[in-house]
């Protein structure tokens, strides 16, 4: 992947088309045997309908320089799901190893994203995966995603897609085995409640210090959790079979005091390995840290395109696109925009996830007063971080 390590002293409007076309221009479309046509039109079209959070259709109708809406996703149902995401996740680790570099270990976020679905499977039930009842429905299109929890460059390491019929425990193993490769050693592993599961547990323990919040169910735990005061203790998974799985347990104890009106004890326990410098509570700060990957979510959503097709090779290519152009965004603000300064670059707050997706969108329209440009840094990404480049 080609990116400006040392870039002009503007930045376009046009630049950032060019580098969302052309990383999209890694994904495998290898189209209808026998048809010759130019990719770089339909992921143009790909790149336009993510960042107006359109659908293809809406693309093509309104532009002379694509192919029809039919033939475009005709193309795109071609796609390999497997290659595809393969590809993808070799993407995510070079933009990974661009601004972050082999500096310190990192806390990687894990957590699953639900896309909700309407409707009958593709070809086969295990497409879906079920889910909360909401919206109509209890159905969704799963993906299990890694976060890096780094100030200004919280970026998406490694996604899989889960479906209906496997275990969560196996898409983490999948996600884990990628965030493992990546050029830095794993800090801590802080990992959503869908993943207290003793097969995935045991996986944690096995790489990294490991923080996962307890899911309240037995007479055991219920007891453990009958407390006014955190504390630290020991709890078995299983007890007594052959899948028996011991961790520390933290327990902690906080006053709700009268937030979403109520009031009274709160406690929550954590399954928290190699975690005995910190205590109960510490635990449960650091944890409380993960919830700046909402944010991430909440931007990745802003770089979906819509669709109502039943493909979920399709979906979960939107899916990925979203998240791919979210980590560029990230790389051009940090890589190109920020301005260098004691103590790290200072970030163009200005530069907010919808200017980026505005410019590209935008980027040809002549009509626009303003103008889509804006200086540099001059210095670009440090030779140091060019760990890893396809091109």
């Amino acid at each position: 992947m080609q990116f400006l390590y040392h870039p002009d002293t503007v930045l376009t409007a046009a630049d950032l088309e060019t580098l969302a076309v052309s990383l999209l221009a890694w994904l495998p479309l290898p189209g209808v045997e026998g048809d010759t046509f130019d990719p770089e039109v339909i992921w143009r079209t790909v790149t336009r309908a993510s960042v107006g959070q359109k659908s293809t259709k809406a693309v093509t109708d309104s532009s002379l320089k694509t192919y029809s809406d039919d033939y475009t996703l005709t193309q795109l149902h071609t796609i390999p799901a497997t290659i595809l995401e393969e590809i993808v996740n070799d993407l995510l680790a070079q933009q990974a190893a661009m601004i972050l570099g082999r500096r310190g270990p990192r806390i990687i976020c894990l957590d699953f994203v639900d896309n909700r679905y309407h409707g009958h499977p593709y070809k086969e039930l295990a497409e879906l995966c079920s889910t909360t009842p909401r919206d109509g429905t209890t159905k969704c299109h799963r993906y299990c995603a890694a976060f890096v929890l780094a100030h200004s460059k919280p970026l998406i390491v490694a996604l899989t897609a889960v479906r209906g019929d496997e275990s969560r425990a196996d898409a983490a193993e999948r996600v884990l085995g990628r965030v493992v490769a990546l050029p830095f050693d794993i800090a801590c592993i802080l990992a959503d409640r869908g993943f207290y599961l003793e097969a995935a547990i045991r996986r944690f323990q096995e790489t990294a210090p490991t923080i996962v919040p307890v899911v309240r169910r037995g007479k055991r735990l219920a007891k453990a959790l009958k407390t006014s005061i955190s504390y630290w203790s020991e709890y078995t998974m299983y007890k007594g079979s052959e899948r028996e799985l011991r961790f520390p347990l933290a327990v902690c104890v906080s006053y709700q005091q009268g937030k979403r009106g109520k009031n009274g004890l709160l406690v929550r326990a954590y399954a928290a390995c190699d975690q005995a410098d910190r205590t109960p509570k510490q635990v449960e700060a650091l944890y409380r840290k993960r919830s700046a990957i909402e944010t991430s979510f909440r931007t990745f959503r802003e770089a979906r395109a819509k669709t109502t097709t039943r493909d979920p090779t399709v979906r979960l290519l939107f899916v990925l696109v979203g998240f791919l152009l979210r980590n560029l965004w990230l790389v051009v603000r940090w890589g190109v925009l920020a301005q260098p300064r004691r103590g790290g670059r200072e970030l163009p707050t200005w530069f907010r996830f919808e200017v980026f997706r505005e410019w590209i969108a935008h980027d040809l329209d002549e009509d626009l007063e303003r103008r889509w440009e804006a200086p540099t840094n001059g210095v670009g990404i440090p030779d140091a971080y060019r760990l890893l480049d396809a091109g």
